[in-house]
């Protein structure tokens, strides 16, 4: 019973606190995906590093030593609580983003991770000292089951009862516990006497292939979980919820295949595992379901489910016996973090597009080709069969991506892609900006077009009837919110000032070199890099007479950007009348609601302008804008009057705050 409690409580800590500390600095770094794959990265790593102390101690310390050592460490990490990253690791605008993340992480959890992470393979090598004949692998079903618990509980229990600062008191509360518990666990294990002699268990010692099966196993399987969370968040929204669903079928996975009563059957699962790498290589092909969420993520959380579960089924088939278990662990956990080193950090400065989906998905069907070759001849054909189908539909999916495309960039902010149409000099020649699937500006580059502001930012869109408002009374001050091709300086006259916010410089340098919108404006131009919510918050109020929040990556909201705290933050630059133009147009969300509500918690009010623009205009784009001032005389000008309305309210809906929002309510 002390070792369950003890695995039990360690590993719902331990996957508790990812949620949670990734919540906490995700404002600070853009409110992007990749703050989500860093967070893998350095869990990741930190699990190695706690697997590695317990692989160390266990084969090098005596059971005396390793408690006091153990207990010592508990104390200490005890001393550092309460968990939270101090205000002063705030980004200003300069760091870079990956290094920067992982040092606040390591400042503000990193010895309690690593305690946590030494748990399970600490506690499963004690209980087969004490225990011979009992199987400690079981052990390891029921962290990742607390793990599992600590994962569905956070978004559905934890983040919607309690705030920031109760989540981190009360985590901190049960770490104590833990910390407790552990020790008591650690001395009386030391104390017992083993119940069988050293070297009784006379299993044999691991081959090389063994290691470099189990760590092509768990590196393929960590692929896969980061592959297709950034392909999730990237295109719907970097929030905690969609974060967790792919974490949560991984450590699904991993309760099925090491419960030990044999549910994971080679025999039988061949089949639909093949099956669903097919699914995923045809979907990575087929072009025509790009914006079909409910089959991306049906395909795709259920191909993860079954790659994962092959790769750690097959961990489980080829385990070593409980001599060799924490070397086993250790292997594992190096796979895993390696996999998230390729994903976090190799993929953004190797490739300049999201290859590892495709890449991760081939590499499970080679493994499966050769796991599945010796169970038979239909078997061993069909998996070879589709390892050549995924293989060719990855190299077309990749192809595709390309097409028509003249730059492509990646970095921690995502794919920047620069598609070319016509050429130059002729009577048809545009350039799109997409961040993802998702275009986020176009220009017509031909004489007579490339000052005429298009897509989103049209005249008749929200923002374009805004800013003819504003202007008309004379010169303006415009903020705008997320740079994409800088089309909004096209409405720019002498005497305007256009300051824009953007937290990527791969943003800036093209918008400078491949869009001439900010070269060709009359107005004076000001670029302002870094987060916005935090470059405003450390500005003197600017006096704008317009903002526009238009800060989207791929088609995911920066959550951080869209709160009661924002839009407060947002109204203290504007002048009395001034106006905030919210961009909201979204495939999947709902967000009219969300900013009507914080308008009205905010005392200002709200119009929605929904524009559908004209039949056969190829520069145009459907989109909705909701206008916000606190003065309502700004919003009852005749040219938003006749083209808005009044927009949608949810009462029942809680609000958008720093400390809680909602996906599930807003999916559409």
């Amino acid at each position: 019973m002390p070792f369950a409690v003890t695995i039990f409580l360690s590993s719902f800590l331990l996957f508790l606190v990812q949620p949670l500390i990734a919540r906490l600095i995700l404002p600070w770094f853009g409110g992007t995906a990749a703050v989500w794959t860093t967070c893998m990265l350095f869990f990741q790593s930190l699990l190695l590093a706690g697997y590695a102390y317990a692989h160390w101690t266990n084969a090098r310390l005596s059971p005396r030593m390793q408690a006091i050592l153990h207990t010592a460490l508990l104390a200490i990490a005890v001393a550092l609580l309460p968990i939270a990253p101090a205000e002063h690791w705030k980004p200003t605008g300069n760091e870079e983003p990956i290094s920067a993340i992982l040092l606040v992480l390591a400042v503000t959890v990193g010895l309690q991770y690593l305690l946590l992470s030494s748990t399970s393979p600490l506690l499963q090598a004690w209980f087969a000292r004490v225990r011979p004949g009992a199987d400690p692998y079981r052990l390891f079903a029921l962290s990742n089951f607390a793990s599992l618990l600590a994962l569905v509980g956070y978004p559905l229990l934890v983040e919607p009862l309690l705030g920031n600062v109760q989540q981190v008191t009360a985590w901190s509360v049960l770490f104590g516990a833990f910390a407790l518990v552990c020790a008591a666990t650690a001395w009386r294990s030391s104390a017992a006497v083993p119940a069988h002699e050293e070297g009784s268990d006379d299993s044999p010692a691991p081959s090389r292939s063994d290691y470099l099966l189990w760590l092509a196993l768990s590196a393929t399987g960590s692929v896969m979980l980061l592959a297709v969370t950034n392909h999730v968040t990237q295109n719907v929204a970097a929030i905690p919820l969609l974060w967790l669903a792919p974490l949560t079928l991984y450590l699904l996975t991993f309760i099925v295949a090491f419960e030990g009563r044999g549910l994971y059957r080679v025999q039988y699962l061949w089949i639909p595992v093949i099956a669903w790498l097919a699914a995923m290589g045809w979907l990575l092909a087929d072009t025509r379901f790009d914006f079909n969420l409910w089959l991306q993520i049906g395909v795709y959380l259920s191909g993860l489910f079954v790659a994962c579960l092959f790769c750690h089924g097959e961990l489980y088939r080829s385990r070593p016996g409980p001599r060799h278990l924490t070397a086993f662990y250790l292997t594992l956990s190096a796979g895993g973090a390696i996999g998230g080193l390729l994903v976090a950090v190799v993929a953004p400065l190797v490739f300049n597009a999201y290859y590892e989906m495709p890449l991760g998905i081939v590499a499970a069907a080679v493994l499966a080709s050769l796991r599945f070759a010796p169970l038979n001849r239909i078997a061993r054909w069909s998996s070879l069969v589709v390892l050549l189908g995924v293989t060719a539909c990855a190299g077309y999916g990749i192809a595709s991506f390309q097409k028509n495309v003249v730059v492509s960039e990646r970095s921690f902010y995502g794919v920047l892609r620069v598609k070319e149409y016509g050429s130059e000099g002729g009577s048809y020649h545009v350039r799109r900006l997409v961040h993802g699937v998702i275009m986020h500006g176009e220009q017509d580059l031909t004489e007579a077009g490339r000052r005429v502001p298009t897509t989103y930012y049209t005249q008749t869109s929200g923002v374009g009837v805004a800013m003819a408002v504003r202007q008309a009374r004379g010169p303006v001050k415009v903020g705008v919110i997320g740079l994409g091709t800088g089309t909004l300086a096209a409405y720019g006259r002498k005497g305007d000032v256009f300051r824009f916010y953007d937290i990527n410089p791969q943003v800036v340098g093209l918008a400078r070199s491949k869009f001439t919108f900010l070269g060709d404006s009359e107005a004076k131009v000001e670029i302002a890099l870094g987060d916005a919510r935090l470059t405003l918050e450390r500005e003197a109020p600017q006096g704008f007479d317009l903002l526009a929040v238009d800060a989207f990556s791929s088609d995911s909201i920066p959550i951080h950007l869209i709160t009661r705290e924002a839009l407060a933050a947002y109204l203290r630059h504007m002048k009395p009348d001034g106006i905030v133009a919210f961009h909201v147009s979204n495939r999947f969300l709902n967000l009219i609601p969300v900013v009507a509500r914080i308008a009205r918690e905010n005392g200002a009010s709200a119009r929605l302008i929904d524009d559908e623009g004209q039949e056969g205009d190829d520069d145009h784009t459907k989109t909705d804008w909701v206008l916000v001032s606190r003065d309502p005389k700004a919003l009852a000008a005749e040219e938003i009057e006749k083209v808005s309305e009044k927009p949608e309210e949810r009462p029942s809906w809680r609000m958008w705050t720093d400390d809680y929002s909602n996906l599930v309510q807003i999916l559409k």
